[in-house]
């Protein structure tokens, strides 16, 4: 059969204390220890307590506290037949209280059993029980029958409203617990992202650094096969040598750039193309600080595009333009051709392919491909 609003059992944290603040907490240690003290004072206020009576009294209340705390764990297991068993034992207790003349102790059980069926139990099962405790409530009261009727209804309001203010807190104490896996799969994510982004800037540098020196290492060894002087092949291996030199320190620029320490881009455009004589650089647009990952991709991409300018065509001059726009940025790298290079073939040719991922990883796009003149490089980076 389908749960519905009759059959469904309240929430496991509608029925714990751990949504409850520590002020009604407390409230409920106190409405606990005062039923305790009406159940005590019921049961040796009466003159006829003596002897046997006393022991009877006692064993009452031990057997109806240790109900009520059975009850408790099986509502919150949601077990029914041992709880509405365990009702029925209440209710036995509370007969047998009222035909001993304790008359407190019945009906301090029997408003318990209405109350808590209707805060604890669904509400099919909840019912029968709240009307079988304030009917035996009923019969015995000695107020007015318009008392008595206000009574009861009064009992059964309050065990709904305890019902819906327990829901309530139920809902609030999952959504609590809803936020806080949501923050932590949050946090795991981001700090797995940005293992990405580090592991990503570190292959780029690399990647470059590495293409670099191959460059240089192949030419040596063409030289050698040529026999050439010592002097060009040395100037070679020199060059290589420093590639690896550079490689390192902007490794190490990766990393403090992606902890936000980085010199300007245009500064850093200017320096690259500093160290080529056939390289120029222009910027235009209204300058302004990007976020690290669009800062990085364009310095990544005008490092390869340089580089393979001077692998596929040496000897070409080089026109880099770095455009910035209202919601992106763009760098053009373009080349005037040339005769290809003896290293054309050098290298893996996933320099770009990289950088074309890089950029469409961050909503942008890269183009690559000849042109009038030579060879163009188009990165465009939303900002």
């Amino acid at each position: 059969m389908m749960e519905n609003s009759w059959t469904r059992w309240p929430s496991r944290e509608a029925l714990t204390r751990e949504a409850a603040t520590r002020p009604r907490r407390v409230l409920g240690w106190v409405t606990r220890s005062l039923v305790l003290s009406m159940l005590l004072w019921g049961a040796f206020n009466g003159t006829h307590v003596r002897g046997w009576g006393v022991l009877v009294a006692v064993a009452a209340i031990f057997s109806a506290t240790v109900a009520g705390w059975a009850l408790f764990r099986t509502t919150l297991a949601h077990r029914l037949w041992p709880s509405l068993a365990l009702y029925g034992v209440l209710l036995a207790i509370a007969v047998v209280a009222q035909a001993a003349d304790f008359g407190v102790i019945a009906l301090v059980l029997w408003c318990g059993c209405a109350i808590t069926a209707l805060e604890r139990l669904p509400i099919a099962a909840a019912l029968p029980v709240a009307v079988v405790a304030l009917a035996l409530y009923a019969a015995v009261n000695d107020d007015a029958w318009l008392t008595t009727l206000a009574t009861t209804a009064g009992l059964a309001l309050a065990g709904y409203v305890l019902r819906l203010d327990a829901e309530a807190r139920g809902s609030a104490q999952r959504l609590l617990t809803q936020e806080r896996a949501a923050r932590a799969a949050e946090a795991e994510s981001a700090a797995l992202g940005e293992r990405a982004r580090i592991a990503r800037e570190i292959h780029d540098v690399l990647a470059h650094s590495l293409s670099a020196q191959l460059v240089h290492l192949e030419a040596a060894r063409l030289l050698i096969e040529g026999g050439a002087d010592r002097a060009q092949i040395l100037e070679r291996v020199v060059a290589a040598r420093g590639m690896a030199r550079d490689g390192l320190a902007e490794t190490r620029q990766a990393l403090s750039a992606l902890r936000g320490d980085m010199t300007p881009l245009e500064e850093f455009l200017s320096q690259l193309v500093g160290t080529d004589d056939g390289a120029e650089a222009t910027i235009s647009g209204e300058r302004r600080p990007l976020p690290a990952e669009a800062s990085q991709a364009v310095r990544r991409v005008a490092q390869e595009a340089l580089t393979n300018v001077r692998k596929h065509a040496p000897g070409a001059k080089v026109r880099m333009r770095l455009e910035y726009g209202e919601d992106q940025v763009t760098l053009v790298v373009r080349d005037s051709g040339g005769s290809p290079g003896e290293l054309t073939t050098t290298g893996g040719g996933y320099g770009l392919l990289g950088m074309r991922e890089r950029a469409e990883l961050l909503g942008g796009s890269l183009d690559a491909g000849p042109d009038d003149e030579g060879f163009m490089v188009t990165l465009k980076v939303p900002v």
